[in-house]
């Protein structure tokens, strides 16, 4: 007799935030993702972690990595992909592994429920209002802490681009 062991499925949780901004979708998709000056991005994703950076590039079909500090002073994050990056349109980021410390896990259990998950943000400008739209996919146990957070984060996003 052979035993079988089921694999473990782990559903991805597809979750949407908007947001409108009194701001060209240039300037908004510059602070968001730091291009001109990295610290924008680090100022709106302080919500997430104070320490929160990032390693790479923005550019189509790079590696690029989302790292911060945790309370212990372990380096720890995401390893992604930058999937498509349409300037000051759509940027798709793909999530493949996790950073611990200094090494890139891409394989394994504690990888497995976040592999092939997306980020992608859309900015649609109309009449110098542009509504800034993020979906994710993240996991259950996450989706509380990312409710709580995105919006937030989202919200100082605004406050910068508004000023």
């Amino acid at each position: 007799m052979h035993l079988t062991q089921n694999p473990i499925v782990h559903i991805m949780i597809k979750i949407q935030y908007t947001i409108s901004i009194h701001a060209a979708a240039s300037k908004i998709y510059d602070t968001m993702l730091g291009i001109s000056n990295k610290s924008t991005y680090e100022e709106w994703t302080y919500i997430f972690n104070p320490t929160s950076t990032y390693e790479g590039s923005w550019d189509k079909g790079s590696k690029i990595l989302f790292i911060g500090v945790d309370e212990k002073g372990e380096k720890g994050g995401m390893v992604s992909r930058i999937v498509e990056n349409n300037l000051n349109q759509f940027v798709s980021v793909q999530h493949y592994g996790l950073v611990k410390g200094e090494s890139e896990i891409t394989e394994g259990p504690e990888v497995e429920k976040w592999a092939n998950g997306f980020e992608n943000y859309t900015f649609e400008e109309i009449n110098g209002t542009t509504t800034v739209t993020v979906d994710l996919d993240t996991t259950e146990d996450f989706t509380g802490y990312m409710n709580e957070t995105y919006p937030a984060a989202l919200k100082k996003l605004k406050e910068m681009c508004e000023l």
